[in-house]
């Protein structure tokens, strides 16, 4: 939670308070994705006076500022940025409303804006007019079309809302996070009254901007928390400090304790994934088996021929299978045998469809059983050669890591150990495919429509299994034209055989050989 818009919001005046009135003296970085901000009242023979430093961590899988009482600046290998901002005076340092962003105000006019996104953190400074001077790091080139005019965000936070919003409080505070997040669903499962639940989440909220903050540990690794979950391990009233424990905590972690968190965040993450596909998979196989099938209803208008008017829409007739009316959607322009035959022809997908759901909710429930072993035997390795070892003997290695800028360009998934790349559009599906997807890797696309480019990552040596190629077809008929049909045909087929002859438009390829698979469309 270092980066929750509610620590950030008392942060803020702490900076205001050692910042206000101080000159920005230099800014460098010696580190890739790391830079240090030194302010001070002046500068005497090169000899700073009191001066105050932010160290900003900005790397793609940990960022974090932080504040060291003393910095020694390397002779070699370090460079000066934002100089435009050398000696200019600070006159404020406040955080953006409803976001994970501060300011630091110069008399000038300028800004310098730390803003703190997670893996897309960076460090931005803007001219007095409020367009963009300068990116820290210029992989994040979206970064370039911020404006502070933007940055603030103004939400309807009142009772009145949440009653608009059906009793749901992420529309209203969408900063709370995740870790807030699963703790006020916990807290709001106890109760379904709406005014109960209101006083829910305003407690929580009273809680997060009350000037506690605890260093804890959630499934081994350190958190900076503004409420008191997981194992506490310290709690501080200067945010500063708080925030300087956590880093350290962070940076001290052993080579054990990293691998060891980061492969049960993904099998955690993925049994979570998992638990929700099971429940949304059975309800909708609950509703194709109970609900009126299409070759009921074509039995039903077979058996009532005479009763059905010349090019009526719609007729109501008796449901021999329920002992009740049923009102059935027909074709003006076609005879009531043909409209019957049409829905002989769904039937026929819709068993396939519900036989589809049974085998892929055996096979997702004998994944997540298997995924649950893992988990605790993860747990109780305390060695990093044998927890490696576990993890390359049980295939969890492979396809886990992306690099940042793949992560960054392309949506991901990650399935079973796969990892699934997902084209954003006509030109990032051309990046994807022609960039970023190597011979061996699987491609796949929804069949006669646009849509986009899916990729699994090869692993050498192994075969794709059946349930990955199923999960990344269905997350192609998802990012398509088709993504409301009941079923989709997916083009599965290795990357080596799609090419691009010059001519063709964003987005467009000739696949040479392919196969294809029917999918239900399925969100990530």
């Amino acid at each position: 939670m270092h980066h929750n818009y509610y620590f950030l919001k008392q942060l803020a005046p702490r900076l205001n308070q050692e910042l206000t009135g101080k000159k920005f003296i230099e800014a460098f970085s010696q580190e890739k994705d790391e830079i240090v901000l030194v302010f001070a009242e002046s500068e005497i023979d090169e000899e700073l006076k009191k001066p105050f430093f932010i160290k900003a961590t900005l790397r793609s899988d940990f960022a974090c500022l932080s504040f060291p009482d003393k910095f020694d600046r390397a002779r070699r290998n370090s460079v000066n940025l934002f100089t435009d901002l050398y000696q200019q005076q600070i006159i404020h340092v406040r955080v953006f409303v409803n976001e994970r962003a501060i300011e630091i105000i110069f008399k000038s006019g300028e800004v310098l804006v730390l803003k703190l996104f997670g893996n897309r953190s960076n460090l931005i400074s803007f001219s007095k007019e409020g367009s963009v001077l300068q990116l820290f790091n210029n992989k994040l080139a979206t970064d370039q079309t911020l404006s502070l005019d933007n940055m603030d965000r103004q939400l309807d936070q009142s009772y009145d809302a949440f009653v608009k919003n059906e009793y749901h409080f992420e529309p209203l505070f969408p900063t709370f996070g995740k870790l807030v997040n699963n703790h006020l669903k916990k807290l709001l499962n106890e109760t379904g009254e709406p005014e109960k639940r209101w006083v829910i989440v305003q407690d929580v909220l009273k809680k997060l901007e009350q000037p506690t903050f605890y260093l804890t540990k959630i499934e081994l690794v350190p958190i900076l928390s503004l409420l008191p979950l997981g194992e506490v391990v310290d709690s501080y009233k200067d945010p500063i400090e708080a925030l300087n424990a956590y880093y350290y905590a962070f940076i001290r972690l052993t080579g054990i304790e990293k691998e060891k968190a980061e492969i049960l965040r993904i099998l955690r993450k993925r049994i979570s994934q998992t638990d929700n596909y099971l429940e949304n998979t059975f309800k909708k196989l609950v509703a194709l088996e109970e609900g009126t099938k299409n070759d009921e209803i074509a039995n039903i208008l077979m058996a009532n021929l005479h009763l059905i008017p010349e090019r009526a829409e719609s007729v109501e007739l008796y449901d021999f299978y329920r002992d009740q009316p049923i009102k059935i959607r027909l074709k003006k322009d076609l005879t009531p045998q043909k409209t019957a035959e049409g829905y002989y022809r769904k039937s026929k997908n819709e068993k396939i469809e519900i036989a589809r759901l049974h085998d892929s909710l055996e096979a997702r429930e004998n994944e997540r059983e298997k995924m649950l072993g893992y988990v605790k035997s993860i747990e109780s390795i305390e060695m990093l050669r044998e927890l490696r070892t576990f993890i390359k003997s049980n295939g969890l290695a492979g396809g886990n890591t992306v690099s940042v800028e793949q992560a960054d360009l392309f949506k991901k998934v990650i399935f079973s150990g796969y990892t699934i790349l997902i084209g954003k559009n006509a030109k990032n599906n051309d990046l994807l495919t022609k960039q970023y997807a190597h011979k061996e890797d699987l491609w796949l696309h929804a069949r006669d429509v646009t849509g986009s480019h899916v990729v699994i990552k090869n692993q050498s040596g192994k075969k794709f299994p059946s349930p990955v190629i199923e999960r990344a077809a269905q997350l192609a008929a998802w990012h398509s034209k088709r993504k409301t049909d009941s079923l989709c045909p997916v083009i599965v087929t290795p990357k080596k055989y799609v090419r691009k002859p010059k001519g063709l438009p964003e987005g467009a390829v000739v696949i040479d050989k392919e196969d294809v698979i029917m999918v239900v469309p399925t969100p990530e």
